[in-house]
């Protein structure tokens, strides 16, 4: 028998708020209409959301979210407890502390999300620890495990390592027992990412020139994940093992770039693109589970920790865009409310 669960409703909620996309226009305002959860959902009282770039891109008007989510209330990544469960929803119930990926709306008091994207929040984590998991962890376990298939004794080459994602690929890949080496244009971020394990870290504030050293320091990389794009494809391709692959994940660097097409053949190299956010929820729940099954329990056990360089409260949004923006900070930014 199925058992539905509901709380009062809600005649409105706060949220993080674009009124205009110029990537200026932030702030924390109530919004009419809380969601209800349609069958196969569940309604979350959000505790933390996870700040990314796509979010500030969202701000600008250059990244607006897939078709049903409103462009005016961001965020990917959430974590807090359920408080309504909808028709065809087992396994949960009122009260779970939960984490998720979504493709929008998560900066906000509350969420409807399908719960074939649910994650149990390990109960050693608090809720803004949790916040900083999905989006970051599986955007790069789909990307380094899933699609460029990471081996053991393999190599991984990180752009922006100190990023969100890089710093998860990073550990993940070292509980693999890979060799990691990562970029990052200040020799700061690189040396906290040793402390997290990175074998060697490359500073690229004089540019993206590091092919010759990752060949010297490890006869190529096998993977590379690309958080940067632009100027840095050339480099990447050139630091490339023989059968190796570049998935590419971000743009910060450029939309465009020169790809020696005769390196590619005789490398006989894949270049992989990705995205999260727009894929179906069949794929996005695949990732998920993926992710959750190889690494989820390490957050327990210890190896596997959620890294977060600041908090805001919910009525700092604007603030707290700001400084992701300013590109300062190492590991994730979290929004609380």
């Amino acid at each position: 028998m199925l058992i539905v669960y509901s709380v009062a409703k809600l005649s409105n909620m706060r949220a993080v708020y674009f009124s205009d996309f110029d990537g200026s226009s932030i702030s924390l305002r109530d919004v009419p209409d809380a969601p209800t959860p349609a069958p196969g959902h569940v309604l979350v009282r959000v505790r933390a959301a996870g700040l990314n770039r796509a979010d500030l891109m969202q701000a600008r008007g250059s990244y607006p979210p897939p078709h049903g989510y409103s462009p005016d209330i961001p965020g990917l990544e959430f974590a807090g407890e359920i408080t309504e469960i909808a028709h065809g929803v087992r396994g949960w119930n009122v009260g779970d502390r939960v984490m998720a990926i979504t493709a929008g709306e998560a900066q906000a008091e509350f969420v409807t999300i399908d719960a074939r994207l649910l994650m149990r929040v390990p109960e050693n984590l608090s809720f803004t620890q949790a916040a900083a998991i999905p989006e970051a962890f599986i955007t790069a376990h789909d990307a380094v495990f899933t699609q460029a298939q990471l081996n053991d004794g393999e190599t991984l080459l990180i752009h922006a390592v100190g990023s969100g994602v890089g710093i998860s690929a990073l550990q993940m890949a070292k509980l693999r027992g890979n060799i990691v080496v990562g970029t990052s244009r200040t020799t700061d971020k690189l040396d906290r990412c040793k402390e997290l394990g990175l074998d060697h870290g490359l500073t690229t504030s004089e540019g993206p020139v590091f092919a010759n050293k990752v060949k010297e320091l490890t006869g190529g990389a096998n993977v590379v994940l690309d958080l940067v794009g632009g100027n840095y494809f050339p480099e990447s391709l050139a630091a490339l093992a023989l059968k190796g692959r570049i998935v590419l994940v971000g743009l910060t660097a450029g939309r465009k770039s020169e790809i020696d097409l005769g390196m590619t053949l005789q490398k006989r190299a894949r270049v992989i693109g990705t995205v999260l956010r727009a894929r179906p929820i069949e794929e996005k729940e695949s990732a998920t589970r993926a992710f959750a099954e190889a690494f989820l329990s390490a957050f327990e056990t210890g190896p596997i920790k959620p890294v977060i360089d600041r908090t805001f409260p919910a009525e700092q949004a604007k603030t707290a865009y700001d400084y992701l923006a300013s590109n300062e900070s190492f590991g994730k930014v979290v929004i609380e409310f």
